[in-house]
């Protein structure tokens, strides 16, 4: 359907108006309008509102197939990616989770094994549509000196296929050795990586969150969290995050994950942590796969009564800007997943109830975390801008969610992709013990 060459017009698109900036198009109650598209030389040249009387010699005509950006995932774990095999979770609890990864981490995490989990990883991820994907690191010591080198050079390899960003990520009580914690800073400047931190409630959560903040100002970082994973109604560390950016006059881009706990709070509680959120300018990314699978698992076996998500709706009306991500991939804090955000979208979509209307929330795994990844023209469809873009079969949403659309077309700079997904067998040698 793609030309290898040359110019090409793709006429009788579907295109959603939160995805087209300067479409001047007609859209539905859904958000969608037919355009046609004119790709020449790997950008977009033109998107025009679909004109059935000029219709432009060997144009491609979809019929109304959705097209939409390529995806951006700004939370994921592809350094601890499809070790499951090899470390299940034992009982699918989190602190499961944590204690399995811990353990296979200190016995396997090898340079050699990182990176082949991780260009696994990456290769899903480019198959599915993903053009670029923020990943955390775990460095706990000594395995900091293992997993940034891999990084680096796995970004350089994966560079101009996907923009490959790395969040360091550690439990806050590690920010206590002051003088490990700064190397580490450091170390991140100089992969020009993000700052990251796991926060609980320990009693100096503030003066740790405090250093945190001076070493991101002082290495000039952006701040990435992982906060209150638990359905502890009195886990408020997200207040105390943005609380914290407020006091430390922080200007950078702050993310952060999960907040779970916030759906479990009361009213005024909530609306206290959400006004502070709004001020200090954080973002959220909620990970509904991963959370629907660890969060209210019961010991007893009975049935989880909650679903685990933060309160996105709420986040949104306030202007707050809120994403959603794959997080992790076969390992022991998620046995499923691949890295694919139409997934991950279909599943918020059902979980959070991104419908009735569908208004703009399509951004959620597109502009937004482009705008939170400080990645200029991703995200979108516009003049001007990068080929780069996922056709569908679908003509609406309901189509487009009800199946897994495997025969989906990527296209990166104007040309089909070889869209070949890796064979899990590929990965049989790092799995005998």
């Amino acid at each position: 359907m793609i030309p290898t060459t040359g110019s090409y017009h793709l006429i009788n698109v579907r295109l959603h108006a939160s995805l087209s900036p300067g479409l001047a198009a007609t859209f539905n109650r859904d958000g969608f309008a037919l355009a046609d598209i004119t790709v020449d030389d790997g950008k977009i040249s033109s998107i025009a509102a679909h004109a059935a009387s000029r219709v432009p010699a060997g144009a491609i005509d979809l019929g109304g197939r959705i097209v939409l950006p390529c995806f951006v995932d700004c939370h994921t774990h592809i350094d601890k990616g499809h070790i499951w095999p090899r470390k299940p979770n034992p009982d699918g609890t989190f602190i499961g989770a944590l204690n399995a990864t811990g353990a296979d981490r200190v016995a396997r995490w090898s340079a050699d094994d990182v990176a082949r989990r991780m260009d696994f990883s990456l290769r899903s991820a480019y198959a599915h549509g993903t053009r670029a994907l923020r990943t955390h690191i775990d460095s706990v010591a000594p395995q900091e000196e293992i997993s940034w080198p891999v990084f680096e050079t796995m970004r350089e390899a994966w560079r101009g296929r996907i923009e490959l960003q790395g969040a360091c990520l550690l439990g806050i009580e590690g920010v206590r050795d002051k003088k490990w914690f700064d190397r580490l800073a450091k170390r991140v400047a100089a992969a020009k990586g993000v700052l990251g931190v796991v926060t609980y409630m320990v009693p100096d959560l503030e003066e740790l969150l405090d250093h945190v903040f001076a070493q991101a100002i002082k290495h000039g970082l952006d701040l990435d969290f992982h906060a209150d994973e638990t359905d502890d109604v009195a886990a408020i560390s997200l207040k105390k995050i943005a609380e914290a950016a407020l006091w430390n006059g922080f200007e950078g881009k702050i993310l952060v994950g999960h907040c779970c706990s916030l759906a479990r709070q009361p009213d005024l509680e909530v609306l206290d942590t959400l006004d502070k959120v709004a001020k200090a300018g954080l973002a959220i990314v909620s990970l509904p796969m991963c959370n629907l699978y660890l969060q209210d698992r019961r010991s007893d076996s009975t049935t989880p009564r909650w679903r685990g998500v933060t309160l996105l709706h709420e986040m949104r009306a306030r202007g707050i800007p809120v994403a959603v991500a794959s997080d992790n991939t076969r390992d022991p804090f998620y046995a499923y997943g691949d890295l694919d955000m139409l997934e991950v979208y279909r599943m918020a979509t059902r979980i959070l109830h991104f419908d009735h209307p569908v208004a703009d929330w399509p951004q959620a795994v597109t502009a937004t975390p482009a705008k939170v990844m400080r990645l200029d023209g991703f995200g979108a469809l516009a003049a001007g801008g990068a080929a780069d873009f996922v056709l569908f079969k679908g003509r609406s949403w309901t189509e487009l969610l009800s199946r897994p659309e495997s025969d989906r077309i990527v296209v990166r700079a104007g040309r089909a992709i070889d869209r070949q997904l890796p064979d899990y067998a590929e990965l049989d040698g790092l799995m005998v013990e």
